[in-house]
């Protein structure tokens, strides 16, 4: 792995077995890794199908990832862990005034963030609409988007499942995105209209991200 930012161990470790375990398993594919940054602050932001998700896209990049993660969790003894991987604490949708200003802090710190637009695994494998938030913070960031789609997780291990299944999985990572025009306007406009910009970037958003397919470049 390469980047400017030391991991810890327990990373470093749970990377490598994620990384054995989704080849040897599911036969991990990867595409387009190159278009992940591999310094400074950028956004990741993937569909969620599956628990397998956030390692899978982790363990398919180089590039070290911050993941969000409820504060509940902090305040037990998996917080001892989440810190060391280090996950941000926010609410379920990181779209508390505390959890933004959080993201941004660490983006502008030159960290790689990785989110789920949904906020919740697709109850059914189909890609469901983005909840608040997500176009609020790429509208206060100036860091590049990168959308992420995954493959084939909800088949392995999908909602209702007890246990994954050896069914091929693969991660596409699209090109960074700026959004300069949208986020130039969100920051001089009324407030009606800077509503108005942060659903058409959640939408824009998700848009890229079912648009990316595995057999292409």
């Amino acid at each position: 792995m390469s980047s400017h930012e030391r991991r810890s161990f327990s990373y470093s470790l749970g990377w490598w077995f994620f990384r054995v375990y989704t080849w040897l398993y599911h036969q991990r594919r990867v595409f387009n890794e190159e278009r992940v940054p591999r310094t400074g602050g950028a956004i990741l932001a993937a569909n969620h199908l599956s628990y397998i998700d956030p390692p899978l896209v982790a363990c398919s990049t180089r590039r070290f990832i911050h993941f969000l993660a409820r504060e509940s969790a902090f305040k037990c003894l998996l917080g001892v862990i989440l810190r060391s991987w280090g996950c941000i604490p926010v609410d379920r949708d990181g779209g508390s005034a505390k959890g933004l200003r959080t993201i941004l802090n660490r983006l502008r710190e030159g960290r790689a963030i990785m989110m789920f637009p949904e906020g919740t695994r697709s109850p059914d494998g189909t890609q469901q609409p983005a909840r608040g938030g997500i176009g609020l913070l790429i509208a206060k960031s100036d860091a590049p988007v990168i959308p992420v789609r995954v493959f084939g997780t909800f088949e392995a291990f999908g909602r209702h499942q007890f246990f994954p299944r050896p069914w091929r999985v693969g991660v596409k990572f699209g090109a960074p995105r700026n959004f300069k025009k949208l986020r130039a306007e969100a920051a001089n406009c009324t407030p009606n209209r800077r509503r108005e910009i942060y659903g058409q970037l959640s939408q824009e958003l998700m848009s890229a991200i079912s648009g990316l397919e595995p057999q292409t470049d």
